[in-house]
C-alpha cells in the first residue's frame, strides 16, 4: 500500500465520507472527460484548418476513445496497487499537456497524438473507469444510483464544455480555447486528487449483497449467466461495443450535422448540451432504476429506448424537432454506460470489480471512437448522414439482441432453480 494512501476503514460503506468521496469525484469525471465532447466542438475548425475530409477530421476523437478505454484498464491496476491519488496526478498532468500540445499541433496527425496518448490513455482514462470502479466499492444499500452519479460527472462535462468551447473558438480561436481549457482542468484535476487518499472499504462487500442481490439471491457468481465467466465477459463486451457505435453517431457528428444543414456549429453545440444535459437526468433515474430492478433489465429497457430516439432522427431535419430529439436521445441512453458497471457486480465476484468494470468500459469506449470515425467515413462515402444513422440503428439491434438473450438466461436460471410444488 502507498505511504501517502489512508487504510480502508469498513465503517464508511454507505457513509457520510463517501458521499463526500462522491461529490469530488463527480468533479474529477467533469474535468477529466471535458476532452471527450470538446474535440467535437473543434471538428469542424480543425478540418478547415489543416484541409482534410470529414472522415481524417475524426480519426483524432477516435484514436482518443480507443486510447481512453485501453487506458482504462492500465489505471485501474495502478490505481488498485498504488491507491488511486497518484493515477489521478498523473491524469491531472497528462490533461494539462494534451490540450496545450494539441493546441500548439500543425498537423492533423499531431492533434490526433495529443488526443490518443495525452488526453486519452492517461488524462481521461484516470478518470471514468477507475473512479467508477472506486465508487462502486464504497457503496452497497444505494450502489446503482451512486455508481450513476459518478458517471454523470461524464455528462456534466458534455453539458458544460461545448457551448464555453463554442464560445472560446468564435471569440479567440480553437488553439488557446484549448491551451485554456488545459490549465484550468489540469490544474483543478490535481487539487482535487489530494482529497481521495483514503482507500476504498473493499473487504467487506465480498460478503455483503447489494440491494439488486438481495432480490436474487440464487444468482451463481462462479458462472454468470450460467456462462463460464470469459464467455459472459465478451457478450458484455461486445453489448458494449455496440451500444456506443450507435451512441456516438448523434454525440460525435451532431455539430457537423447542423452545420451541413445550415443551422451553424453554435447550433449544434447547443444540441449536444441538451443531449449531455438530459443525459445527466437519464443516468440519475437509471440509478435508482438498477437499484430496483437490476442492471441487466436497465441495459435492455436503455438500449431500446435509444433505437427509437435513433429512429426518430431519419425523418427530423428542421430545427426544432432535432432539438426535441436531441433531449430525447440523452434521456434514453444516459444510464446505458453505467448499468454494465452494476451489471459486473451483480453476476462477478466482487473482488474482480475493478478489471471487469474496466475491461467493459473499455468495450464502451472503442465502440464511441469506431462510431465516431465510421459515422464520418460513411458520410464521406455516401455525403449524408442519413446512412450513418441507419448503421447506428443496426448496431444498436445488435445490443438489444445481446441484452436480451441475458435476461432471457437470467429468468431461465431462476425458473430452472426454483422449487417445483409436491
Amino acid at each position: 500500500m502507498n505511504s501517502s494512501t489512508l487504510p480502508a476503514d469498513p465503517a464508511l460503506i454507505d457513509s457520510r465520507a463517501a458521499a463526500w468521496r462522491l461529490f469530488i469525484t463527480v468533479l474529477l469525471v467533469t474535468l477529466g472527460n471535458s476532452s471527450m465532447y470538446v474535440v467535437s466542438v473543434v471538428l469542424p475548425a480543425v478540418q478547415a484548418e489543416f484541409g482534410v475530409s470529414r472522415g481524417n477530421a475524426s480519426l483524432p476523437y477516435t484514436l482518443m476513445m480507443i486510447c481512453l478505454g485501453i487506458g482504462g484498464i492500465y489505471t485501474g491496476k495502478l490505481a488498485d496497487r498504488h491507491g488511486i491519488t497518484p493515477v489521478l496526478l498523473m491524469g491531472s498532468a497528462a490533461v494539462l499537456g494534451g490540450f496545450v500540445w494539441a493546441g500548439f499541433s500543425g498537423s492533423i496527425w499531431s492533434f490526433g497524438l495529443a488526443h490518443g496518448l495525452l488526453l486519452g490513455l492517461l488524462g481521461g482514462a484516470s478518470t471514468f473507469a477507475p473512479l467508477l470502479a472506486d465508487t462502486s466499492l464504497w457503496w452497497n444499500r444505494r450502489r446503482g444510483i451512486a455508481v450513476a452519479i459518478c458517471a454523470s460527472g461524464n455528462y456534466i462535462a458534455g453539458t458544460i464544455w461545448p457551448p464555453l468551447a463554442q464560445w472560446g473558438v468564435e471569440h479567440f480561436g480553437w488553439r488557446p480555447t484549448y491551451i485554456a481549457m488545459g490549465l484550468f482542468c489540469g490544474i483543478g484535476m490535481a487539487l482535487l486528487a489530494t482529497r481521495m487518499r483514503q482507500r476504498p472499504p473493499a473487504a467487506t462487500l465480498e460478503a455483503t449483497p447489494s440491494a439488486a442481490n438481495v432480490s436474487t439471491p440464487s444468482i451463481d457468481k462462479s458462472k454468470p449467466f450460467g456462462l463460464p465467466p470469459a464467455h459472459a465477459q465478451w457478450l458484455l463486451c461486445v453489448a458494449g461495443v455496440a451500444c456506443c457505435v450507435a451512441m456516438a453517431m448523434p454525440q460525435v457528428h451532431i455539430v457537423a450535422y447542423c452545420t451541413d444543414l445550415g443551422f451553424g456549429a453554435a447550433r449544434g453545440a447547443e444540441m449536444l448540451s441538451l443531449m449531455l444535459g438530459f443525459g445527466i437526468i437519464s443516468r440519475l433515474l437509471s440509478g435508482w432504476i438498477c437499484d430496483h430492478i437490476g442492471g441487466i433489465r436497465t441495459l435492455l429497457l436503455g438500449s431500446a429506448l435509444q433505437c427509437v430516439a435513433l429512429l426518430l432522427f431519419l425523418p427530423a431535419n428542421g430545427l426544432v424537432p432535432l432539438y426535441v430529439i436531441s433531449a430525447m436521445f440523452g434521456l434514453f441512453q444516459g444510464g446505458i454506460v453505467p448499468s454494465y458497471a452494476i451489471i459486473v457486480r451483480e453476476h462477478f465476484p466482487a473482488r474482480e470489480a475493478g478489471g471487469r468494470v474496466g475491461a467493459v468500459i473499455m468495450a464502451t469506449l472503442v465502440g464511441m471512437a469506431l462510431g465516431g470515425w465510421l459515422s464520418g467515413w460513411i458520410f464521406d462515402v455516401t455525403g449524408s448522414y442519413r446512412a450513418a444513422f441507419i448503421n447506428g440503428i443496426a448496431w444498436n439491434a445488435v445490443n438489444l439482441s445481446i441484452a436480451g438473450w441475458l435476461y432471457w438466461r437470467t429468468t431461465a436460471r431462476r425458473r430452472w432453480s426454483a422449487p417445483t410444488a409436491s
